[in-house]
């Protein structure tokens, strides 16, 4: 049996109180319990007692092999450093994106990659006539200057 030591939800509608209590873990959140070694009112301001724990009880539960939730092992620890020893859990994939958004940036740069592309030729496209009407245009006016020279 393994036991838990976590929060199981009371309180009204959008109101929510938890009482901290050691069940088995294979029992529903707000479901039989053991012992209630504790509540957390979130309803409370910060600086206020938003937890209250009975640390004698904590202590012995966790003699007994009983492992808090990382929520409740946060305020154990937040309470009494010694009693259990909480580390932030890290999970690198959690801000990962997933398959489909993986695939829709995917195809949305490639989108963007296309659109330049066309831009550039479109744009190359356009500076080529101009490019060859502009040594024509000079023609004539260099023929007009060669014209004067030979006149004078």
């Amino acid at each position: 049996m393994s036991l838990k030591i976590r929060l199981a939800r009371g309180g009204a509608k959008k109101r929510p109180y938890y009482r901290i209590v050691v069940a088995d873990s294979r029992s529903p959140r707000d479901g039989r319990f053991i012992e209630k070694i504790g509540s957390y009112n979130p309803m409370l301001p910060k600086d206020g007692q938003r937890v209250e724990l009975d640390m004698e009880k904590v202590k012995a539960w966790i003699a007994k092999g009983a492992k808090p939730t990382d929520r409740v092992g946060r305020f154990i620890h937040q309470i009494e450093a010694d009693a259990w020893k909480w580390e932030a859990s890290n999970n690198p994939q959690k801000a990962e994106p997933g398959q489909k958004a993986k695939e829709l940036a995917a195809e949305k740069a490639e989108k963007e990659a296309d659109r330049k592309a066309a831009e550039e030729e479109a744009k190359a496209a356009a500076a080529a006539p101009a490019a060859e009407e502009a040594p024509a245009e000079e023609a004539p006016a260099a023929e007009a200057a060669a014209e004067e020279e030979k006149s004078e």
